[in-house]
């Protein structure tokens, strides 16, 4: 069986899906209908703009929703997955793919989602850091010692965990986790400490946009960040939405569940390629590759 897989922030490159807008006339319409939406043209941006205009949260994330979406739109019927999943913001286009939620409404809720989240960013200052070499439950351990100001929130692969929280508490962890046998441990260029409990601002924001959409049933189960569990009721995905914000993403434990639920092919759909080479970290028994066009 094959699962389609959809990336989040970070995927981004300039000049990103200028070729489909170019090429398919679906596409085009897509990307018009999205500058409409968002009320600026962020077609603009995603051909012509620069590393640091994508790196906008206000941009980069419904860039990289627009793209993800848009390849699914583009492939029409040979689109069908058995099963989806999405990292992170890769969750809502994973959704919007599955047909549960309109692409009007999925774009909204993305724009939304990244605004909450910047002005989150603002009031509590704070960041994110990979680690790597070490095993989940160490990096929990020493995460449990800082009372909250440090999490675990990205279960990427075995051996990589990012942890997130207060700048000062993430650079103290850094150290402890370096002690404790970490390869590497290294600050990333994000704007705060996404799927944090700092994210709560945003997530009681983001909680009304959600609930106030209308979510259908998918097409195909939908491997959800919070519980790394398939859902297909509509309800049970917009409360996994909400938590996603402060809840880490279970990227590791999603992947081994949709193996053991039958997946053996997963197609990326999106900007880059970072899933595939997690996929292939998790699990050497299952075949990992791009949408081909």
């Amino acid at each position: 069986m094959t699962a389609f897989v959809f990336p989040g922030q970070g995927a981004q490159y300039p000049g990103m899906g200028k070729d489909l807008y170019e090429k398919y006339p679906v596409a085009k319409d897509f990307f018009e209908r999205a500058n409409s939406v968002l009320g600026f043209r962020i077609t603009d941006i995603m051909f012509g703009g620069t590393e640091e205009d994508l790196r906008q949260t206000k941009v980069t994330q419904p860039a990289v929703f627009l793209h993800s979406v848009i390849i699914t739109s583009v492939m029409g019927t040979s689109f069908k997955p058995a099963m989806v999943a999405g990292h992170s913001l890769g969750e809502f286009s994973a959704i919007v793919a599955s047909g549960a939620l309109s692409f009007d409404e999925g774009l909204t809720l993305v724009s939304r989602r990244a605004s909450a989240m910047q002005r989150a960013c603002e009031i509590n200052p704070s960041t994110m850091a990979a680690i790597l070499g070490l095993d989940d439950n160490i990096v929990e351990e020493v995460c449990a010692g800082f009372g909250g100001r440090v999490v675990p929130a990205n279960y990427n692969s075995p051996g990589q965990i990012v942890i997130s929280g207060t700048n000062e508490a993430v650079d103290q962890a850094i150290e402890i986790l370096k002690s404790r046998g970490a390869k590497r441990a290294l600050k990333l260029s994000v704007g705060g400490a996404f799927h944090s409990p700092l994210m709560e601002p945003a997530g009681k924001e983001l909680e009304e946009a959600i609930n106030s959409a209308k979510f259908s049933k998918p097409s195909c189960p939908v491997f959800q960040n919070v519980n790394a569990l398939p859902s297909s009721d509509p309800g049970q995905i917009k409360a996994n939405l909400v938590l996603q914000l402060t809840s880490p993403v279970r990227w590791t434990q999603t992947v081994l569940n949709m193996i053991k639920a039958g997946t053996d092919s997963f197609v990326e759909a999106g900007p880059g390629n970072v899933l595939q080479g997690l996929i292939k970290k998790i699990s050497k028994d299952v075949e990992a590759g791009s949408v081909a066009l």
